[in-house]
């Protein structure tokens, strides 16, 4: 519980997996939407633990509620524009060692706050430059042992033990601040991002994705409004940053604009009576950049 709070207070979102590091299963009636293909956005789920990192949270009362649901699990940390955090995972066992001696050499990787894994790897905390989307990866974009863990992943977080070696992930630094992830670094995640998406013909279109929520965009908004409205003080960045990655995935989807969903949503944040802040467009953009739309 007292690490979870500090990584909250950082701003650092938390959620608990099963033992074996995998996702918490979803509880009945999420399970059951998910079977019949019913519109259910993760991100606005109310579940404790349901949805992997969607179940990501910082509020002190809700953290209490999911330490209790899953108490054996493993604590972990959502990386991304939704924690500011992009971590280089290290692995030794697949080549990691050699692989970050050379991100170090290429000014990739400068001293930060890191942890020491259970099965004695490395996590590098970095801090996520915002604006862009830095996908997750394995193995592929910086070399053979070093994983991305940003947009749409999470790390196993101190003080969880590894389920097979049985030793606990440490902080083994005595830094306080977690560095700018290098511009280097970032430029190398895109870049190669960029290289390996397919090229489309001139002219060509997306189809829009059929299934799921996206299927169905007035009744997500609607949700989405609803949402909105009942973010606490203290919650609404966050709640808003969420909305606008639901929206993005429907703008994505090719079932309205970017420029009518961020309409849509701050309609619903002036309707639930927010005063306007620098903060709300930002966090709108953030939410977008997260699934790779911009206004």
């Amino acid at each position: 519980m007292a690490a979870a709070l500090r990584y909250a207070a950082n701003g650092w979102p938390v959620f608990m997996l099963g033992r074996s590091k995998r996702p918490v299963a979803l509880c009945p009636p999420c399970e059951a939407a998910r079977k019949a293909k019913t519109p259910h956005d993760p991100q606005a789920c109310p579940c404790l633990t349901c949805h992997g990192f969607y179940a990501a949270m910082t509020d002190p009362h809700r953290i209490a509620a999911m330490l209790a649901a899953v108490p054996r699990g493993l604590l972990a940390i959502r990386t991304g524009v939704a924690s500011g955090l992009v971590v280089i995972d290290v692995d030794p066992r697949h080549g990691g060692t050699p692989s970050l001696q050379a991100l170090i050499a290429r000014g990739l990787t400068p001293p930060t706050r890191y942890v020491r894994t259970g099965d004695n790897g490395l996590h590098l905390y970095y801090r996520h430059p915002g604006g862009i989307t830095i996908p997750g990866d394995q193995g592929k974009r910086l070399g053979p042992g070093i994983d991305v863990k940003a947009d749409g992943g999470y790390v196993v977080a101190p003080p969880s033990r590894h389920p097979v070696t049985g030793r606990p992930y440490q902080w083994a630094d005595q830094a306080t601040r977690v560095e700018e992830a290098a511009p280097a670094l970032v430029a190398a995640c895109v870049a190669e991002v960029r290289r390996r998406a397919p090229v489309r013909p001139a002219g060509h279109h997306q189809p829009p994705r059929s299934g799921g929520a996206a299927s169905f965009p007035d009744r997500l908004m609607t949700a989405l409004a609803a949402r909105i409205h009942q973010a606490p003080q203290g919650k609404r960045r966050v709640t808003l940053f969420g909305c606008a990655r639901g929206a993005a995935r429907m703008v994505a989807a090719g079932q309205m604009t970017s420029t009518d969903a961020y309409d849509a949503l701050v309609s619903a944040c002036d309707a639930a009576g927010w005063p306007w802040a620098k903060s709300t467009p930002n966090a709108i953009r953030e939410g977008f950049a997260a699934e790779g739309v911009t206004l």
